[in-house]
């Protein structure tokens, strides 16, 4: 018997987010809001979804805040 599956770290894009100053390169502009979860697959099917964790990231640079 032949099984396909995976498993790992998944990103959803779900929108613009706050207009903000980033800490760390100091530019302001809108920051977009992100969904991460862990998920494990079967024949490219979701089977089941873990550890989701909501933020969002500046567009300029990358840095991540909780959101």
């Amino acid at each position: 018997m032949f099984f396909l599956f995976g498993y790992g770290a998944k990103q959803k894009f779900l929108g613009d987010g706050q207009t903000r100053t980033c800490p760390r390169c100091h530019n302001t502009t809108t920051w977009s809001r992100m969904d991460e979860f862990k998920q494990v697959s079967v024949f490219f099917v979701p089977v089941a979804r873990w550890k989701h964790r909501r933020y969002e990231v500046c567009g300029i640079c990358g840095t991540a805040v909780a959101g």
